[in-house]
Order: C-alpha cells, then structure tokens, then sequence
C-alpha cells in the first residue's frame, strides 16, 4: 500500500463529494439513502461512476459461485463503500482493502456517514495503478 497523491484530484473531488452529503443531510440515515443522495452528488458534479458495481471473486483461477457488488467504482479505477454506523472498525476496512485487490484498484476510499463528523479512509495501491480496466476480472 502506498499513501502517494495517486489520483489526488480524482480522490479529492469524491471526499468533497461525500462532505456535501454529509453536511446537507447529516448522519442518521442508513447506508442506502447515503447511496442515493451521493449518487445525486457525483451527477451534479459530472463525477464519473457505476453504482453497485458486480465484482466476481476468484479462487485460484477458478470464479466461485458468490460474487459482490461495490458501492461505487469511480473514475473505473476507484473503489467507494459507503458505511451508516457508529465508528470505521477493522472489518470495514478489511472489506474495502479486499475489493481493491479482487478489482485491482488502486484507490479505495471508506466513507461512513454515520458519525456527527463524516469519516473516511482511503487506501492507495500503486501496484494497480496501471492496469486497465479490460484487465480486470470484475
């Protein structure tokens, strides 16, 4: 993991994104109405996205029978997974992390509304960086 400025101006313009909803709706909500009104956000401001992005899951090269979705894939590289709870724990970050290396993305970014202040973490994976979305298996 790298904590370069990897897709620094991509990254930014989603944590904006997501402060707006935040400040404009507050915490309280649940992870679906987060989703819709980022959603809005990223169409106002012309922020590329696929919502409920399908993602296969791999087992040594063989595609088992349950697969994912991702909240958002921005810009096709970034990873968004929005959360509604109390406070970020170790599994949610552990859920983002796993989504980044099954889609080979080089940025995921962790958002929970669910606090008085938004939360997020971002995690950047250089080795990724230059891999096109054709290659992915998702």
């Amino acid at each position: 993991m790298s904590d370069g400025i990897i897709l620094k101006e991509e990254r930014y313009a989603l944590v904006g994104a997501a402060l707006e909803v935040h400040r404009t709706i507050g915490n309280g909500f649940t992870e679906y109405v987060y989703q819709d009104a980022l959603e809005v956000e990223f169409q106002k401001r012309n922020i590329p996205y696929v919502r409920e992005k399908h993602m296969n899951v791999f087992y040594k090269n063989i595609k088992l029978r349950h697969d994912f979705y991702v909240d958002f894939l921005c810009y096709g590289r970034i990873i968004i997974e929005c959360k509604a709870t109390s406070s970020i724990c170790g599994e949610h970050e552990a859920q983002i992390i796993n989504y980044c290396n099954i889609g080979k993305s080089p940025v995921g970014i962790l958002i929970n509304f669910g606090t008085l202040s938004l939360q997020y973490k971002q995690f950047v994976f250089s080795k990724y960086l230059n891999m096109h979305n054709d290659d992915k298996k998702f």
